[in-house]
């Protein structure tokens, strides 16, 4: 006959093991965010600091913005260009339809400019540039890189981690920036063609939808997208992984960071649309 201990729940887990795997869980979900507030207040430290723009560290820096920035520019801008005229076409003929044509243009750019390209944007440069970014410092932490910089008394931290960040948010606002240019180009093109008619009521219209509280909002959601797709991947590559079993570790690292990233950018859009239409 086996041993019995005591009930077991469906999943084979003895019940009181429930609340220690609770309390492990709250407490690496706490220990991530604060490892990412934490570095937040370092970068933002560095960023003021006089000494972070040294003649090395800005050729660093500039190597590191060009080599984020310029593969995805070009592509991602004619992408935004086709999605506009083609997000453009569809909403004017369905405006046409229901005889709401003066508003047609104006849905666009509240849809387009002020909500689908700054998202998409940061996702973008996300998923081809700062999460790359943060395996590559993951790398150079598990290879002794970091450590043995610290050794030469250099900061890791500001050598590292920081062109990186930086890289990374301008690569993201650079993108949203151009390509909401791009966008609105396109969009009216889309609807009075090549000539100057319609340029007067698509000024007076932009003046309406861009007023100071709107532009606001956009320009600091832009930021924080930025800012969240640049420093929380660099946050799971610079940390080791908490204490626990191998699949804790890799889920931790893996996709812990992309559902506290994904988790910080459904915030900050849900809170642009309440600043924004309520």
């Amino acid at each position: 006959m086996f041993p019995y201990d005591g009930p077991m729940t469906t999943t084979g887990l003895h019940p009181a093991s429930l609340p220690r795997r609770a309390w492990a869980l709250a407490v690496r979900w706490a220990l991530a965010w604060w490892r990412i507030i934490d570095l937040g207040a370092v970068v933002l430290v560095l960023v003021l600091s006089p000494s972070s723009y040294r003649p090395a560290a800005r050729e660093r820096l500039a190597r590191q913005m060009l080599a984020d920035t310029a593969p995805i520019l070009l592509g991602f801008t004619a992408l935004a260009a086709l999605l506009s005229l083609v997000i453009t076409h569809i909403v004017v003929v369905t405006a046409l339809s229901y005889g709401l044509t003066r508003y047609a243009l104006e849905m666009v750019i509240r849809v387009l400019v002020l909500e689908l390209i700054p998202l998409t944007a940061a996702l973008f440069v996300a998923m081809r540039t700062t999460i790359p970014s943060g395996v590559q410092l993951a790398r150079l932490r598990q290879t002794g890189r970091l450590q043995a910089l610290r050794e030469r008394g250099a900061d890791p931290v500001r050598m590292e981690l920081l062109p990186r960040v930086l890289a990374g948010v301008h690569a993201s606002i650079t993108l949203a920036a151009l390509s909401c240019a791009v966008a609105l180009v396109m969009a009216y093109l889309g609807v009075y063609g090549f000539n100057t008619a319609g340029l007067p009521a698509y000024t007076r219209m932009f003046g309406q939808v861009f007023t100071p509280s709107i532009t606001l909002v956009f320009a600091l959601k832009t930021l924080l997208f930025s800012l969240a797709v640049a420093l929380i991947p660099m946050a799971s590559g610079l940390y080791p992984p908490h204490s626990g079993t191998a699949r804790d570790r890799q889920d931790q690292t893996g996709q812990g960071g992309l559902a506290r990233m994904f988790a910080v950018l459904l915030l900050i859009e849900t809170v642009s649309l309440m600043g924004n239409y309520y």
